[in-house]
């Protein structure tokens, strides 16, 4: 047993096995940062080992404080929703462990600064006759059901639009959300820019981010006077790195540091389009495909769209989900969980409202949605 806290790196997951071998990089360099801490990584779908394999481990280990660190990018349905039921379950039958539930990656600096490297690298590598001024950035996310998770692609664009000082940024998704990669290249052509810089806002490598580029070479076919640069995804850069290790730190000092964002939930408040969400029961929905397995180079089994998609889209992918959230998604309760019931968690949320439940199941009135996360948990 050990007096430090361990930690559990929670992924979402992804069919495809180089995501996979990229996200478990996490631990590897998160053990360089947080020496004398043990380190465990699993995954909600797909992957082995899953996260339950992980809790049981640094359990076996001696574990009696584990902080969970959702290894997402920011809060979606998973994180609102899949990662507590399934820390909450073990909670609940391990009342002498707490466990700490750690917030998203979010829009922080440090991430900030991880995209601006991987924009800058596109640029410096792409061909000198072309004006920054003249350059389009096109921020990809992977587009969930949330529209609190899918605008802070829209703020990760503008910080980057002013602090690079590209002519213009646009944002489109992977899935789910609109518009698809595909047609926001075709509207982004009509803008006059003489070079579009893509740049998929993705944790890492995976399905997804196959998709986003096979997009770009098809704009590139047929928009041949425009330059297409594909930037890289973030990866495990040091400012990503440093992130979670400050996640970590916060999730153990708790209060404002380790909150979510409350404010614009759909299941909390009645947001625009989404007031019939509002208060809905809080249930788990990834059971189906918990460790079911992962592929060399796995197939793209088609685009799916959420609601409010008003349109069709006539490309070639079948409108049907390929179940593999390409990140990070996370709806973070920003806080160390206790309810009360004999394991040391606490709902401490920051916010105004409370909880009055003695059981092992976060039904913080949000139901949540399965549209986020990047292919090994974006």
């Amino acid at each position: 047993m050990t007096d430090q806290a361990a930690v559990m790196i929670c992924g979402h997951g992804s069919r495809d096995k180089a995501a996979v071998d990229e996200f478990n990089q996490l631990s590897v360099r998160l053990k360089d940062k947080l020496p004398g801490h043990d380190i465990e990584s699993g995954f909600l779908e797909f992957a082995e080992p899953v996260i339950r394999t992980g809790l049981e481990k640094l359990k076996a280990r001696g574990a009696k404080k584990i902080v969970c660190l959702p290894g997402m990018l920011f809060a979606a349905g998973h994180v609102k929703n899949d990662l507590p039921s399934e820390i909450n379950t073990f909670a609940a039958e391990n009342p002498d462990i707490e466990l700490i539930f750690g917030r998203d990656l979010a829009i922080d600096p440090k991430m900030l600064k991880a995209a601006e490297a991987r924009v800058r690298e596109a640029i410096d590598a792409a061909s000198d006759d072309v004006d920054i001024k003249d350059t389009l950035l096109m921020v990809v996310g992977r587009g969930t059901n949330d529209p609190d998770a899918n605008s802070n692609i829209s703020k990760v664009a503008r910080m980057l639009w002013e602090g690079i000082g590209v002519g213009w940024a646009e944002v489109s998704f992977s899935g789910v959300a609109f518009p698809l990669v595909d047609a926001g290249l075709e509207r982004a052509v009509k803008l006059g820019y003489k070079r579009i810089v893509v740049f998929p806002y993705f944790l890492f490598t995976g399905i997804l981010v196959r998709r986003i580029f096979k997009w770009v070479d098809e704009a590139a076919e047929k928009f041949p006077d425009v330059e297409f640069v594909k930037a890289g995804y973030l990866n495990d850069q040091d400012h990503v790195i440093n992130t979670f290790v400050e996640r970590f730190h916060q999730a153990l000092d708790g209060g404002e540091s380790n909150a979510m964002n409350c404010q614009l939930c759909k299941y909390r408040e009645q947001v625009l389009g989404f007031e019939d969400e509002q208060g809905m029961a809080q249930v788990g929905h990834h059971h189906h495909v918990v460790g079911a397995g992962v592929e060399e180079n796995a197939e793209d089994r088609g685009v799916f769209l959420g609601r409010g998609h008003g349109h069709k889209h006539d490309h070639h992918h079948h409108h049907h989900h390929d179940h593999d959230h390409g990140h990070a998604h996370s709806h973070d309760h920003g806080h160390a969980h206790s309810h009360d019931h004999g394991h040391a968690h606490s709902h401490d949320h920051d916010h105004a409202h409370s909880h009055d439940h003695h059981h092992a199941h976060h039904h913080h009135d949000h139901a949540h949605d399965h549209g986020d996360g990047s292919d090994a948990k974006s």
